[in-house]
């Protein structure tokens, strides 16, 4: 039998990353490869232009300034695409249950604390309940339909506000509906929130949270969002 290896996987190459990044945007911006070539066009000529307008204009000079303005295209040009790669992957996981654990998880940054997983889920239609924790506050934030999830919706408010009276709690919907907060801008609203808490409040109300909070580990969970996939790659 065949001794096996334990040399560690090697992780994708810049290159690969980037390749990775295009292809995954591209599907769904089929303009993508105008839109960077004109990048890379408009900021070569910004270059070239500004090298025969300062003086002493020469040759050297004006590639140099042409070279420059090429290396500005392909920066402005990446940010473009990771701009457009991150607004392909909320048009990918828009609707699928399990998309508002995923945004929470990934897009709030170290001021708020949220998990994957839902506090509160109706097996049956799986619409689901999550929360996060930050410097504004408690906020839920409900996924499906509202009539079904106000029961759930209520039961999280009442559990929060029992054991940590005093810090605000903002419920949201995930949706398109009137009043609803699309899946891409789920983040930046919550974000948004003005600070209400400290650090050291936060810590304790995630501690009290936790201590009343119902294991969902035996819930099924919803399915359908897989981070390897819907998740936008990103060149390190």
């Amino acid at each position: 039998m065949a001794a096996r290896s334990s040399a560690p996987e090697k992780s994708p190459g810049f290159f690969s990353q980037i390749r990775t990044l295009y292809t995954f945007t591209q599907k769904e911006f089929r303009w993508l490869p105008y839109v960077l070539g004109g990048i890379l066009l408009l900021g070569a000529g910004i270059g070239v232009g500004i090298g025969f307008l300062l003086p002493p204009v020469a040759v050297w000079s004006i590639i140099l300034w042409g070279i420059t303005g090429l290396m500005l295209g392909i920066l402005a040009s990446m940010m473009t695409m990771t701009r457009l790669s991150t607004q392909a992957m909320y048009k990918k996981i828009d609707g699928m249950p399990g998309a508002t654990g995923h945004v929470l998880s990934t897009s709030l940054g170290r001021a708020w604390q949220a998990s994957e997983m839902p506090v509160g889920i109706n097996p049956k239609t799986q619409e689901a309940v999550y929360r996060a924790v930050g410097k504004g506050g408690v906020v839920i934030v409900g996924e499906g339909a509202r009539g079904r999830l106000t029961r759930l919706v209520n039961d999280e408010r009442s559990k929060v506000q029992r054991v940590a009276a005093g810090v605000p709690v903002t419920v949201l919907y995930v949706g398109h509906g009137e009043g609803d907060v699309p899946i891409a801008k789920l983040a930046p609203t919550i974000k948004a929130l003005p600070k209400k808490i400290d650090r050291t409040t936060q810590a304790a109300v995630i501690k009290r949270i936790d201590s009343v909070s119902q294991s969902l580990t035996s819930l099924p969970i919803p399915k359908g969002i897989d981070p390897t996939r819907a998740r936008a790659p990103r060149p390190r």
